[in-house]
């Protein structure tokens, strides 16, 4: 098998069969023309299955080294598809530092629906092991999660659920298969917003499940077409190429990082830093086992009393705005933006203040980022 970096450009249908063109086609059909009558062509609706999402998607299944690989139209999507496997009264533990969208689809939507949820922190083993119950069917967390940058030890977490007989689901959107690969230590479903690093650019709202079980990839692959929210060619395209430079980006994006996270550790103004690659960071050491590089995110908090909204106004380089994973630098304020869906009080037991920002890291030159957090943070004197 070839290497990880090789197979992000050559890896899934790279190339065009038909025509030797090395980057894949773009289909826009609809549907397609069957040459028999109730046969079995390999395509007859883009919402089955188009071959230019097929492409992306048999990629990523490579990458995450899984049997099949779905692509959603969000991340969102993406994470719903997955939780549609179960039904009502199935009971999920999941971890307490996810995603705004995640915990608003948790308990606006599938609550709803009679599924049932425990909260936990899943880098703390026994705290998973004492929430379930005779219904659990699956453990759910990020690692690194969003916004702290908290690392669960995905060995140890899929070990216990395979005792119980649970599923793992893991997303591994912040770290990305380049750092990460959550199958090969045990999980049964990874799921990604490739909006973010797989995409890389700002410019594709998309999701990615995979799967290393053939039951589960055949579940996926019926949900995806009964449900529809399924990713169209031109994004699908969008976000294979901006594979192809996810190594090449990621580089960059983390040695910038640890220029940021040098720099914020002599400011002043700075109380407190959440990044993996910091060696008295909870998680580093099983961050350092189970990943290749720490990553570009970094989340710190102001010292008490110092204006949030002031600084993040005073950037001019580094953009305001949600996503991450683009290659030009964003920051943002969880409590407003991101996880702004969460009850204040929720967030604030979870570790959320409101006090906490959020940067990602780009691939500008570093020099010019931490002049740009410089003068931002000079303003709050």
């Amino acid at each position: 098998m070839t290497k990880f970096n090789t197979r992000l450009i050559h890896g899934g249908d790279s190339e065009d069969l038909t025509t030797g063109a090395v980057s894949t086609p773009i289909y826009r059909a609809s549907t397609f023309h069957q040459r028999v009558l109730g046969g079995s062509p390999k395509w007859e609706y883009s919402r089955t299955g188009n071959p230019t999402r097929a492409a992306l998607e048999k990629l990523m299944a490579q990458l995450e080294e899984g049997v099949a690989g779905f692509a959603f139209a969000s991340g969102s999507a993406a994470i719903a598809t997955v939780f549609a496997l179960y039904s009502r009264s199935d009971h999920f533990v999941v971890g307490k530092d996810v995603y705004g969208g995640t915990f608003r689809l948790i308990n606006q939507v599938l609550k709803r629906f009679g599924m049932e949820f425990t909260v936990v922190d899943t880098q703390d083993p026994a705290a998973i092991e004492a929430a379930i119950q005779d219904n659990t069917v699956a453990i759910y967390f990020e690692t690194p999660t969003n916004p702290l940058l908290q690392i669960t030890d995905i060995r140890a977490v899929t070990r216990l659920a395979k005792r119980h007989h649970l599923r793992t689901i893991v997303d591994n959107t912040f770290a990305t298969p380049y750092n990460q690969q959550p199958l090969t230590l045990g999980a049964d479903i990874v799921v990604h917003s490739a909006t973010k690093y797989l995409g890389g650019h700002s410019d594709v709202v998309a999701g990615i499940a995979v799967t290393n079980d053939a039951v589960i990839a055949e579940q996926l692959a019926f949900l995806q077409n009964s449900l529809g929210s399924t990713l169209g060619p031109d994004d699908s395209w969008l976000v294979q190429r901006g594979i192809k430079t996810l190594a090449a980006r990621m580089r960059i994006h983390e040695e910038n990082a640890a220029a940021v996270v040098d720099f914020l550790q002599t400011d002043a103004h700075v109380a407190k830093i959440y990044y993996p690659g910091l060696t008295d960071f909870p998680g580093h050491a099983v961050a350092a086992e189970q990943m290749r590089g720490f990553g570009a995110m970094i989340s710190f908090e102001l010292q008490a009393g110092l204006d949030v909204k002031q600084f993040v106004e005073h950037l001019q380089l580094i953009d305001l705005a949600e996503s991450l994973g683009g290659i030009e630098s964003l920051i943002e304020v969880p409590a407003v933006m991101t996880h702004g869906s969460i009850p204040r009080a929720v967030r604030l037991k979870n570790g959320i203040s409101d006090e906490l920002i959020r940067l990602s890291v780009g691939i500008e030159d570093a020099t010019d980022i931490i002049s740009d957090l410089r003068q931002a943070l000079s303003q709050l004197d």
